[in-house]
């Protein structure tokens, strides 16, 4: 006969595989059975974070929890602005939040944690430059370095301009985007003009 202690181990061993932090579905899915999973919650074994969504308590092992939540809780979620420029390290900023898009009319996310910041893109901003990273082994999206900065650029009066302009700078520095890349992204984000002048700026520098 398998002990309950047995059926914890498994699911242990499901857990760590699914990189410490996962979805009451997923573990389902996995084989674990439900009965299992909320002694192991009882037990201190994993911890609630929110609705449907569980960390393992032997440790984390990831080193942005608050992306991968919201990845694992928000799929349709696009990472952007601050919570973008961070993850390619183009900032200083501390988000506050995490900052992401959804297309307008989409519905209106809510989580007891991590706090999120979301902003509507037009179907087509939304989609643009949109590309799927590996952090810590999770699948998540964010938006690729020129169409960050132009996004930035974007919602300037939120985020403020002088966190546009750093950024923009450090992503020339770094060769993580082309003039050219950051224009194009510019001209879908509608913000031509008001980018070009800084990029000049740099571009003379």
């Amino acid at each position: 006969m398998i002990t309950n202690s047995l059926y914890i181990e498994q699911a242990k061993t499901v857990f760590r595989r699914l990189g410490g932090i996962f979805r009451t579905k997923e573990a389902i899915a996995e084989g674990v059975h439900p009965r299992t999973l909320y002694q192991m919650r009882d037990e201190g074994i994993i911890h609630q974070i929110s609705r449907g969504l569980y960390e393992l308590a032997e440790g984390r092992t990831v080193s942005h929890p608050d992306i991968i939540m919201v990845a694992k809780k928000i799929p349709e979620a696009r990472f952007c602005l601050i919570s973008a420029l961070d993850l390619h390290n183009l900032t200083d900023e501390i988000p506050g939040s995490v900052h992401i898009a959804l297309p307008k009319g989409a519905w209106e996310p809510k989580l007891d944690y991590p706090p999120i910041k979301t902003f509507r893109f037009s179907e087509q901003t939304y989609k643009s430059g949109s590309e799927v990273h590996s952090i810590d082994g999770f699948q998540v999206w964010i938006y690729s370095p020129a169409k960050t900065i132009a996004d930035c650029f974007k919602f300037r009066n939120q985020i403020g301009l002088d966190v546009c302009i750093k950024a923009l700078k450090q992503c020339i520095r770094q060769k993580k985007a082309t003039f050219n890349e950051i224009h194009k992204c510019a001209e879908i984000c509608r913000v031509t003009k008001v980018i070009t002048p800084y990029m000049e700026s740099i571009g003379h520098g």
